[in-house]
């Protein structure tokens, strides 16, 4: 089978059952699209401590037991969640589709079956509960009767049993072009097609919709009989989100009415009071001519329900009765319903519009320390009382939101060299930028990211421009590794923020520079180790910002399995991501600011380069986080991150005018290109690492990551690898990490042996990391090797979203067979380092015609 054929029927295997031919109305032709009746063949395990070979316990006994002690005291005597829970993993449930809302304001998951079913309102602490009453009803009517009502669900839930439910779901599918989702539903045997299109207010390089906890939802019907119908849709929703806090007691519902600049919307406000960060959910419609807008305030979200369901098959509206609902007593849920109805012609189609928003403005962590307050207040207020206002807006202003959507996305749709499956992937992996358990908030007036050391000290100002204008941005390294802004991993998922919305890229990296300048002496005990020592080390880049369930930006590095001070690669990639950052926007003031916090990494790095020759070393496990793959001496990874990092700082003393520490730069450069080609290239590819082991020729499929960033920042000229062993070491991951693993059709595997066989000396050399697979690609497309990264990251889009039913849950890692590691996970974002490569393959072509044509002349 061809690539060609193997991808298209990979693709056809998710419409497989659908019935009908009607494709909806404007749903368009890219994107990622699946039957509701599809189920996928393929059942994975999450990756736990029952999964670790007896190899790797016997190498880590001792982390082991200091893990479950750890664990034990977490769960049992704290009563909380771990930041990573090795024997609680989430099963894979492959259910998710397109989140709802903008960034940072919390989110709320539609599956691509129509459940709301993911929920993410205290920040960055996920719930995974469907809520069965949460859902669209149609009702149609002719002449004055209703013909059909049905749930648009293929569920057949235990309760609710008066409401007609059990859709088919070989008349529908849907599709998703993040940030929008098109459902389409075709009605058994009533000539009606249903186009439920969602809409959220994700838009590259805009600050202020872009934050907004609203999502919209346009309904097109059509009518394809020879009469008028009458068309209700019915949205239903609870107040709450599943969790046990939806019985706390003293919930309430209200109607509302709003009306301002000549538009009118109604609904129901659902109000949940609870202690800790409460909330107001908002289902609302737009009034129009010829549009019949009718609620319900409150109902019981149990037993038959079937009082609800006949108030709208009665006459295809609902009573609106008038004055709020009555606190709910404990115990008890309430929910609240909105229809809206209008006539559809012979033939004809019509549209309504429904928006669901949710204000949670003030939010605290889990320590209960500090209050913060999220982007959106800004336009918005926080008084908790905006639900009206945000509805209003979205149901006002959702098309100039899908214009400069399709804008945006124009170009690299219709781009014909661009395969389909790679558009899917590039769009639709920027649900992380939202769903990530993500944060933005305002920098409070007090606050002072400098970490004590101000500019004049070689430090920072308390308050950045950057920071002070457009906030603080956090999202989690994965939705079950609980640590925000993870920067080893930040370092491949940077990619998506940086080129789209760099005002939050640059705050990102002025708190983290604020914080290598700081030192936490207080000691705690490191499981990898089993050693104490401090929290943070100075001038060291700290594995993240906190854990949301404790105070991030005021207790960095929850990550505790290593001590942080050992991370070589974290400095590295701050280094390098300064620069690259500084390239892509032009930003000098940010150079200045970052140059000596660039310096200061790069001097305590220098310790570890034991032999003066201007290549450090490394001993343990702190190269790639590739737990139990331990490394000695110089590596392939960590190494070319090092001289990388070197160029750029050669770079940056060029642009600040600083001869003296550019020859000393360049000093240690030559030295350490030397000693690197030295001692790591073996005639095809560089080492894993240079310790002579039986393992040390591996072959790592992110040894040239260092020359990826250095090709990211426009700094190809700078000859720390010579083009011809890239091109080597490219070629000869692509023949055996890529095409002698599971027949070339799964992505690169971390390691592999010369022989062609997976490195199975580790708990993580024989995974495929997806956000790895991606930058891997990237620097193949730098290298003229499209074709090859094209065929490389398109395995890892076939497995995770076509086979394995992992749509909007991207995991960092699965293995050949059997198990997946962390759902939800950042570094995929890692995918918009293809694009950026692309567009700089385009400009290359360009200058090179335009020169041509000169010379010519």
């Amino acid at each position: 089978m061809t690539t060609t054929e193997w991808g298209e029927k990979s693709t056809a295997d998710l419409m497989s059952r659908y019935v009908p031919k009607e494709m909806g109305y404007g749903v368009p032709k890219e994107g990622w699209r699946i039957c509701l009746a599809h189920e996928f063949k393929e059942k994975r395990k999450p990756f736990q401590a029952k999964d670790v070979s007896l190899s790797n316990v016997l190498q880590h006994v001792g982390l082991g037991i200091r893990y479950l002690k750890w664990w034990y005291k977490k769960t049992r005597v704290e009563k909380k969640a771990p930041f990573i829970d090795m024997f609680g993993a989430q099963p894979l449930r492959q259910i998710y589709g397109a989140p709802l809302g903008g960034i940072g304001g919390g989110t709320i998951t539609r599956g691509w079956r129509g459940e709301f079913c993911r929920w993410q309102l205290n920040p960055g602490m996920y719930h995974y509960k469907t809520v069965t009453a949460n859902q669209f009803t149609v009702c149609l009517r002719r002449g004055g009767q209703t013909v059909y009502q049905q749930v648009l669900s293929v569920e057949r839930p235990p309760t609710l049993q008066g409401w007609n439910w059990g859709y088919c779901g070989e008349y529908a599918f849907y599709h998703s072009l993040y940030p929008r989702a098109w459902t389409v539903y075709h009605l058994p045997g009533q000539n009606v097609t249903l186009t439920c299109r969602q809409v959220s207010p994700v838009m590259p390089h805009d600050y202020q919709d872009s934050s907004l906890p609203v999502a919209v939802f346009v309904w097109d019907m059509e009518n394809k009989n020879d009469y008028a119908l009458d068309v209700s849709i019915m949205f239903t929703m609870v107040n709450g989100s599943g969790h046990k806090d939806d019985k706390s007691g003293g919930h309430w519902n209200e109607p509302f009415h709003l009306e301002k600049e000549g538009e009118a919307v109604s609904g129901v406000l659902l109000h949940h009071c609870t202690t800790v960060n409460p909330y107001t959910l908002s289902i609302a419609a737009r009034e129009q001519p010829d549009r019949e807008v009718s609620h319900q305030t409150a109902f019981s979200p149990k037993g038959t329900c079937s009082g609800l369901w006949t108030d709208l098959i009665t006459d295809g509206r609902l009573d609106s009765p008038t004055g709020s609902s009555p606190p709910t007593p404990k115990g008890e849920k309430v929910a609240a319903a909105l229809a809206v109805g209008c006539s559809v012609a012979a033939q004809g189609r019509n549209t309504l519009e429904f928006c669901l928003a949710w204000d949670m403005p003030i939010i605290t962590f889990g320590s209960r320390e500090r209050e913060h307050i999220r982007r959106y207040t800004r336009y918005f207020g926080t008084k908790g009382d905006a639900s009206p206002s945000l509805s209003h807006y979205a149901l006002t202003h959702y098309r100039e939101w899908e214009r400069r959507i399709e804008e945006w996305q124009r170009p690299i749709l219709q781009d014909s060299t661009l395969p389909s499956w790679y558009k899917s992937a590039l769009f639709n992996e920027l649900y992380f930028v939202v769903d990530g358990g993500t944060v933005w908030t305002e920098l409070p007036e007090d606050a002072d990211v400098s970490g004590g050391v101000r500019s004049e000290d070689g430090g920072l100002p308390a308050q950045p421009a950057v920071v002070k204008e457009y906030g603080r941005f956090a999202y989690l390294e994965g939705q079950e590794y609980r640590m925000y802004n993870t920067y080893d991993v930040h370092f491949y998922a940077s990619f998506a923020l940086i080129m789209l919305w760099p005002k939050l890229a640059l705050s990102v990296q002025y708190e983290i520079a604020g914080s290598v300048v700081h030192h936490d002496p207080t000691e705690r005990l490191h499981l990898m180790s089993g050693l104490y020592s401090p929290v943070k080390a100075k001038n060291v880049v700290p594995h993240d910002i906190g854990d949301p369930d404790d105070e991030p930006w005021q207790r960095v590095n929850a990550y505790l399995i290593h001590d942080t001070a050992d991370w070589k690669d974290l400095n590295l990639k701050f280094v390098l991501q300064v620069y690259r950052d500084f390239h892509l926007t032009q930003d000098r003031q940010y150079l200045r600011d970052m140059w000596p916090i660039c310096q200061a990494v790069i001097a305590s790095e220098l310790k570890f380069d034991l032999d003066g020759d201007g290549l450090i070393e490394n001993s343990g496990y702190a190269d790639q986080t590739y737990d139990g793959w331990a490394v000695t001496g110089p590596s392939a990874y960590c190494g070319g991150l090092w001289l990388a990092s070197l160029c750029v700082m050669c770079k940056m003393a060029k642009l600040v005018d600083n001869e003296e520490t550019y020859q000393h730069y360049k000093d240690i450069l030559d030295r350490g290109s030397a000693a690197f080609d030295k001692l790591l290239w073996n005639g095809k590819y560089y080492n894993y690492d240079s310790s002579g082991r039986d393992l040390s020729n591996s072959v790592m499929s992110d040894q040239c990551a260092g020359h990826w960033f250095l090709r990211a920042s426009g700094l190809e000229d700078y000859q720390a690898f010579p083009k011809e062993k890239i091109q080597s070491a490219l070629k000869s991951v692509f023949d055996l990490n890529v095409m002698s693993f599971a027949g070339g059709q799964m992505g690169a595997v971390n390691g592999m042996r010369p022989e062609g066989v997976p490195d199975r000396s580790s708990v993580q050399s024989d995974e495929v990391w997806i956000g790895v697979v991606y930058g891997l690609a990237a620097t193949m497309i730098h290298e003229g090797m499209k074709e090859e990264g094209m065929r490389t990251a398109e395995g890892c889009y076939r497995t995770v979203w076509e086979k394995l039913g992992m749509a909007f849950q991207t995991p960092e890692a699965y293995c050949e067979k059997g198990i997946y590691r962390s759902l939800a996970y950042m570094r995929p974002l890692s995918i918009w380092a293809m694009q950026l490569a692309l567009n700089t393959s385009q400009k290359d072509k360009t200058t090179d015609r335009q020169d041509l044509r000169e010379n010519q002349s």
